[in-house]
């Protein structure tokens, strides 16, 4: 990916990134805002309920009280408190007084709880509430919720219950007002809100029990999972519906428990508001940001590309430049116009180039005379063990010659043969050092990677548990799913046979040679273990240096081969050790040989930078 496709991208990402930011922020901004409004706006509706629920229970209060202090309720209950009083002639008084009190609800009851008369059920006379006859101070108490039964069914009513006492007989009034859609629209509801009752008379949930201000509620199954949890556990919960799938259409609805005397729970008082404004402005700012985020990135990719082009002109060149450089053109320069950044960029790059052009040179002249001095040093040493020897056989032949007998004969042939012998060690030195010095090129085919290690390995295996020796054991973890690499077999026999021998070697007590080889990102791993006495930190670093070796008789070759081979290969070759815990050789070899590169030419080349 090019600088100007990453400029190009960053530009755009961080526009699309920084819009969608701020349109998140400002949605979650709004929405928190929203549902703060909100919960306002639930809790000045629950409190206006409130209100006009103690209100209208105040009213309730005052008008019973008015019935029970009136004169006819009085005349009542001194009649009621004679002994074989008819009460029958009082059956339809209950209604009349509720019509003239603006009442639902009017019992009369006597000290026991026996109903005298019922306005909202005269058919009811004779029959006893319990629950009214209780040892509670009624007239001290305000109105309560409760349920009323009804001919025709149930209702939840506002009640007040007040005592007119004559001697030690009680008269009880019981007066109240539906808690219906009658109440419900007396309260004043903003735009986009409403509020509903359910009345809590049946173990389950009931649809019919729901109604607003207009009467029973459409959907009313979707309340179901609210005031089941309501029904099991009173209390301020809150359900979102979402009446469609648009999300315009949803209401978040939050109960509040209305519970009787007894805490029983008698209803439940939602209180909705619609989404719509919400999701209308929420998706409003969402296509604000669309618009603004587009518009955005259309500029900045404007923008960006026109500052990568101004930008990336002159790397590019200098980029060619480095290439040239890397190729082997010493010479490459590239032409500075102006003075900022990257003009400075490249004034250092000429100066670069120049300096590394005459270090090269130094450097050059540094290593060959180096590499002579430890060429000469090895010669030296490698060519000084033979030549002490076939002086003193000289010598010797010297000597028997000046002497002259019998023995001249016997002392020549045995010279004889200690000098060839010499001389053949000599030439087995120099032909070491002259394999070392022509390594052939590399030939390149398809190679089973396995399969070289299993044969280098095989070479030595007459060795491995020879006669006088300690043994030494092979082991072998080799992926069977390593791909064919393309390699020269014969160079790497060479290679891995050295690291076999290498590894004997470093084992005269014996012990075990581990290989490994697996598949990694594109390269194929080997690795020859030992476990041998293992190097110090400062011989792994020399260790593949021509002509350095820790062995006592050794011409230090065998790893600067192997390195050479890799390297050939286009791999490389590690080295881990312990002392005490053996050593490792890690080589890392493409699958497939990468094609080379022209080189570039020879001629100066000049590019400009700007």
């Amino acid at each position: 990916m090019s600088f100007r496709v990453k400029l190009l991208l960053v530009f755009t990402l961080t526009v699309a990134a920084s819009v969608g930011l701020v349109a998140w922020g400002v949605s979650l901004s709004t929405q928190k805002a929203f549902e703060q409004f909100d919960e306002q706006r639930t809790n000045a509706i629950v409190a206006q309920f409130r209100r006009e629920f103690q209100q209208r229970g105040t009213e309730i209060s005052a008008r019973v009280r008015a019935i029970a202090d009136s004169e006819a309720t009085l005349r009542m209950a001194i009649d009621l408190s004679r002994p074989e009083a008819d009460a029958s002639v009082y059956v339809n008084d209950a209604h009349s007084l509720a019509d003239s009190s603006q009442l639902d609800f009017l019992d009369f009851a006597t000290d026991d709880g026996t109903l005298v008369s019922s306005a909202e059920w005269p058919a009811r006379f004779g029959y006893k509430n319990d629950w009214v006859a209780t040892a509670e101070d009624w007239n001290s108490q305000g109105a309560f919720l409760g349920r009323v039964d009804l001919a025709d069914g149930v209702d939840l009513g506002l009640l007040s219950v007040r005592v007119v006492p004559v001697g030690d007989k009680k008269l009880y009034v019981i007066g109240g007002k539906r808690l219906d859609k009658t109440f419900l629209s007396t309260l004043e509801l903003p735009a986009g809100m409403r509020v509903l009752l359910y009345s809590n008379f049946e173990p389950g949930f009931s649809p019919d029990a729901l109604a607003d201000a207009s009467g029973p509620v459409i959907g009313a199954d979707r309340f179901q999972p609210l005031i089941e949890k309501e029904q099991q556990q009173p209390g301020i919960a809150q359900q979102r519906i979402n009446w469609s799938a648009d999300p315009t259409s949803a209401e978040e609805f939050t109960a509040i428990p209305l519970q009787g005397r007894a805490g029983d729970l008698l209803g439940v008082f939602l209180v909705g508001s619609s989404r719509r404004e919400l999701v209308a402005q929420l998706a409003f700012i969402r296509s604000l940001a669309i618009v603004v985020g587009g518009a955005g990135i259309l500029l900045g990719m404007i923008l960006s590309w026109w500052i990568a082009a101004r930008v990336t002109r002159p790397i590019v060149r200098l980029a060619h430049a480095a290439d040239a450089v890397a190729a082997g053109n010493w010479e490459a320069r590239v032409r500075v116009r102006g003075r900022d950044e990257v003009a400075r960029l490249g004034t250092a790059f000429n100066k670069m180039t120049r300096q590394l052009a005459e270090q090269q040179e130094r450097l050059v002249q540094s290593e060959r005379v180096a590499a002579w001095r430890e060429l000469a040093r090895r010669l030296a040493h490698e060519l000084k063990n033979p030549l002490f020897p076939l002086q003193i056989t000289v010598e010797n032949l010297q000597r028997a010659r000046e002497q002259g007998g019998e023995q001249f004969d016997e002392v020549f042939f045995e010279s004889t043969a200690a000098l060839k012998a010499e001389l053949e060690s000599l030439k087995a030195i120099v032909t070491r050092f002259s394999d070392f010095a022509k390594m052939p090129t590399p030939e390149f085919e398809r190679v089973d990677l396995n399969e070289v290690v299993r044969s280098a390995v095989r070479v030595f295996e007459p060795q491995f548990s020879a006669l006088g020796r300690p043994p030494i054991a092979a082991e072998f973890s080799l992926d069977d799913r390593l791909p064919l690499v393309e390699a020269d077999p014969v160079l790497l026999h060479r290679a891995l046979e050295n690291l076999v021998l290498n590894a004997m070697d470093a084992m005269p007590s014996g012990g075990t040679i581990t290989l490994r080889s697996s598949r990694k990102d594109g390269h194929a791993h080997l690795e020859v273990s030992d476990t041998g006495e293992g190097l110090a930190k400062e011989e792994c670093e020399r260790l593949f240096t021509p002509y350095y070796t820790t062995k006592r008789h050794g011409t230090g070759l065998g790893l600067a081969i192997v390195q050479s081979v890799v390297s050939d290969h286009a791999g490389t070759v590690t080295v881990a050790s312990v002392p005490g815990h053996g050593t490792t050789f890690r080589i890392e070899l493409p699958v497939e040989q990468p094609r080379p590169m022209q080189s570039a030419p020879p001629a100066r080349r000049e590019e400009a930078a700007s």
